[in-house]
């Protein structure tokens, strides 16, 4: 089990304050950013959930709120891609900036609408993300960056999410990179029923450990 190393930040972002809470196991040369979906957070327990599976592989994690509490009692902030893609670049030239995480490559693990932000960021910075995962993702917002992400992605969807399964398939033949599509039987959109949540992050931290970049 790594060393607890777990700190509550604050990330400035354009005059705001937005919370996370960064983990860093000794030794690890991969970081793992979460991008969360509309109505989340960082306290989100599922993505707690997966950030702690690949904590115990031994891969550093940062989950952290897009949006201030003000800001995401607005329906429409929630969904505001081009916002959460700024936040996101933020935090990681925010990150690129502290002693202990600027050496590190970053992936980044998106569910929902954060999904979308995550890869649009990975078709525009190709050198600097090691790969992609979507939980349940809004890929279909990521628009025409779709054809451009290179980077490995890895899409998990419910088999029950109907409608994301579609437009998970869609933009899945979009992708440029090395990719695969997983579909977790009988999960629907949260992965709420026995034994999902244990298969995103099963899955999860097979995806990054395979293309965790050597130094």
């Amino acid at each position: 089990m790594p060393k607890s190393t777990e700190q509550n930040i604050i990330i400035p972002v354009d005059g705001k304050k937005l919370e996370g809470i960064l983990r860093l196991p000794s030794n690890t040369s991969l970081f793992v950013v979460f991008v969360h979906g509309s109505g989340s957070s960082r306290l989100s327990p599922r993505n707690a959930f997966v950030a702690e599976s690949l904590y115990q592989a031994g891969i550093g994690t940062l989950l952290f709120d897009l949006l201030t509490e003000t800001e995401d009692e607005t329906y429409a902030a929630r969904f505001d891609i081009d916002l959460l893609v700024n936040r996101l670049l933020s935090a990681l030239a925010w990150l690129r900036t502290q002693e202990n995480t600027k050496q590190l490559s970053f992936g980044l693990f998106g569910a929902s609408t954060g999904a979308a932000a995550a890869l649009i960021v990975a078709a525009g910075r190709p050198n600097e993300i090691a790969a992609v995962v979507s939980r349940g993702g809004r890929t279909d917002l990521s628009g025409d960056s779709l054809s451009r992400v290179v980077v490995p992605t890895l899409f998990i969807v419910g088999g029950a999410d109907d409608e994301v399964l579609a437009l998970n398939r869609d933009s899945y033949s979009q992708l440029a990179g090395p990719k695969d599509l997983a579909v977790i039987p009988g999960a629907t959109h949260l992965f709420e029923e026995a034994g999902a949540l244990e298969k995103v992050a099963e899955l999860t931290v097979k995806w990054f450990v395979k293309h965790t970049p050597t130094h």
